[in-house]
């Protein structure tokens, strides 16, 4: 194998990168799973079994479609990926819970915090 052999073999199994999926006109030209029905059920349950919770929706990236960041008053989170940013502000507005761009305002620092604390739980 030469030096620059590998990097030839584009297509073949071994290859850097994927056939784009499916829905390539929704989710680009990487592969990422997308939203369902358990993810909507999963927001639903951390809304309404969490007090102070805000919504923060992040942008499509490479690696992952559009998500919403639900954080807790207590730093508590979850993240899960939705339809489209529309669909997240919508969601967090149906729960009357704020929403807020994440690529804008960034994540609270009680998540940090929370992370933190949980890390030195050994959890």
């Amino acid at each position: 194998m030469g030096l620059f052999d590998r990097f030839r073999r584009k297509g073949r199994t071994g290859g850097r990168t994927s056939a784009p999926a499916r829905d390539a006109a929704r989710t680009g030209s990487t592969r990422v799973r997308a939203s369902d029905g358990e993810d909507a059920r999963h927001l639903e349950s951390f809304v309404t079994t969490r007090q102070g919770v805000e919504g923060f929706v992040e942008p499509r990236t490479a690696v992952s479609d559009v998500t919403i960041l639900l954080v807790a008053h207590d730093g508590e989170w979850t993240r899960r990926r939705v339809p489209s940013v529309k669909w997240a502000h919508d969601f967090a507005n149906r729960h009357q819970v704020p929403s807020y761009d994440a690529a804008v305002v960034g994540v609270p620092q009680r998540m940090r915090d929370y992370n933190k604390r949980k890390k030195a739980e050994g959890i």
